[in-house]
Order: structure tokens, then C-alpha cells, then sequence
């Protein structure tokens, strides 16, 4: 089932919804910078063979997949914890939820538990943060490229996001293929399957080109190693692939650092897409924090 729920502002989110509504717990998945829900379907569909199976909601960040663009001004973290808070409220307003965050995602999430902690300490039973980071991102800007190549590589950047080619299309390619080799080696691990591949292709080519320049001073900027302090008593897993380029796992490594309960899994020979590279090992973990929620114990 899906839906558009209307924040406080106008901004019209895309919202997909699986699972049974009289589920004794609700999974929310937020998904990572350029992309879409789609890349959480893999897990969503998953989901629904474990026991016990939850209501998943996953949606499109403003600005990105089917949800409504946004000005510059508002494509910040801040504004997406603020969102999320909303999506929180009209469509989980009660009951055990566990929020899974890819990417950008996680990150999101980090922003609600600085700028809603009631809401957190109130609601959440669980939290997955999947090949993410919580700081130390200004890299990411250029790529990890440093010294020349980055000097050269944002100057070159800076004048296409500001012109007419980059601000007045609607998608950054027609043809999901054509980006295949670009993407592959910078977000996919070793030998990804296909399903792997067209997921990301088809959802990166589909994203605004003002959604990538709009959204790096957020991420480059973010920095919220206190914010996890929130999520100290709770029930959180960590998981990074061994061959993330964008968020390698020493990124996950400073997150458990703050959060030194958490579980953490390094998946070997993934990449950054762990919602569509690694389903199974994934959902084994977001569906262990479902049964945690829900008090199912394992035998």
C-alpha cells in the first residue's frame, strides 16, 4: 500500500507500507542520500517471513524519489529529523517501533534523537544504523579525493551544479546502464549480484541533480557523536561492509565507540548498499531488534 502524507510545512512525502496493521511492532526504514524507498524493498519483503512480522513503513526523504522537491534551504538533516518526527506521528502514533537508517538515513536518525529526544525516549524500542556515520564526513565532498584532485574536482563541480544543464533537469540520467561504471566500484562491494546493481543504478539515475548539490553541505557538515548518547540504552546494531568506500567501517567503529552495547556486524565484501547486497543478513538483525521490541524471546 502507499500513500503521501503532507508535513507541516507542504512538502508532500511518498510513504510505502507493508505488513499487518495489528503487528505488535512497526519497523521504519529511511533510506540514504540520492536514493530512494525502493532500496529498502528487498528488506521489507524479507521482513515479512519473520516471526514475529512487523508493519514496515518506508518513505522518500523531500527531495528525493516520488516525495516532493524542496528549496535549498530546507535539504538539511535537521530538516529530514523533523520530518521524520512527522512521519512518526501521523503514521505510528503508538506502539513499539524500531527505525532502520541507511546512509544518510542513519544519519537522519541521529538528528532526530538531538532535536526530538522525547520522542525517542518515548518511542523507540530499537535502532539499526546500516553503512553509515556520525561525523567526520567532510571528504565526502569530494569523494575522498584531497590535496589537487579535490581542489580541481570542486571547482569543476561548483560550476555544473550552477548551471542550467545540472538545475533544470529532472533526473541525473535516462539511462540507469549508462552509470553502471561509475557506481558500481564507488558503492558496491565485490561481485555484486544484479538485483544489487540495477537497484542502485535505476535509483541514483532517477534522483534530482539539485538533490546531490543541495544535500552535501548537510553532510559534510553533520557531526553528532553526543546525539548518540540517546541511544545508549536501547538496543542498536551496527552493520558496515568490509568494502564500504563512502562510510568505511572505521566510521562504524566510532560509532561504537559511543554506543559500546551495540551489536556490530562488518560484512565482508559488501559495499555501501547493504539494504540491497546483504537482504538476509540485514533483515536477521533488524528482525532480532522486532523480536527485542516485541518480547519474543529466542529459543
Amino acid at each position: 500500500m502507499s500513500r503521501r502524507i503532507v508535513t507541516r510545512d507542504g512538502t508532500g512525502l511518498y510513504v510505502a507500507e507493508s505488513g499487518p496493521a495489528s503487528a505488535p511492532v512497526t519497523v521504519l526504514l529511511a533510506h540514504g542520500w540520492t536514493l530512494d524507498e525502493r532500496c529498502w524493498a528487498p528488506v521489507a519483503g524479507a521482513l515479512a517471513a519473520t516471526v514475529p512480522a512487523p508493519r514496515v513503513i518506508r518513505y522518500d526523504h523531500r527531495g528525493h524519489g516520488r516525495s516532493d522537491d524542496t528549496p535549498d534551504e530546507l535539504k538539511t538533516l535537521e530538516q529530514l529529523a523533523d520530518d521524520m518526527a512527522e512521519v512518526i506521528g501521523q503514521l505510528i502514533p503508538s506502539g513499539p517501533l524500531v527505525i532502520a537508517g541507511h546512509s544518510m538515513g542513519g544519519m537522519t536518525t541521529m538528528a532526530l534523537t538531538e532535536r526530538h529526544p522525547e520522542l525517542v525516549a518515548s518511542r523507540l524500542s530499537g535502532v539499526a544504523l546500516v553503512a553509515t556515520a556520525s561525523g567526520g564526513l567532510g571528504a565526502a565532498a569530494t569523494l575522498g579525493m584531497t590535496g589537487l584532485p579535490a581542489a580541481l574536482f570542486l571547482a569543476g563541480k561548483d560550476r555544473l551544479t550552477a548551471s542550467p544543464l545540472w538545475t533544470g533537469r529532472r533526473a541525473l540520467s535516462a539511462r540507469p546502464a549508462l552509470l553502471r561504471p561509475g557506481l558500481q566500484p564507488l558503492l558496491l562491494g565485490r561481485r555484486p549480484g544484479p538485483t544489487a546493481v540495477r537497484a542502485t543504478c535505476e535509483a541514483i539515475a532517477a534522483c534530482r541533480p539539485t538533490t546531490v548539490s543541495g544535500f552535501t553541505p548537510t553532510l559534510t557538515a553533520h557531526e553528532r557523536d553526543e546525539a548518540l548518547e540517546t541511544l545508549a540504552e536501547l538496543p542498536v546494531e551496527i552493520m558496515v561492509g568490509s568494502r564500504d568506500r563512502l562510510t568505511p567501517p572505521r566510521y562504524a567503529r566510532r560509532i561504537r565507540d559511543r554506543l559500546p552495547r551495540a551489536g556490530m556486524t562488518v560484512f565482508p565484501d559488501a559495499g555501501h548498499m547493504l539494504p540491497v547486497e546483504r537482504v538476509g543478513g540485514v533483515t536477521a538483525r533488524i528482525a532480532a531488534l522486532v523480536r527485542q521490541a516485541a518480547g519474543v524471546t529466542s529459543t
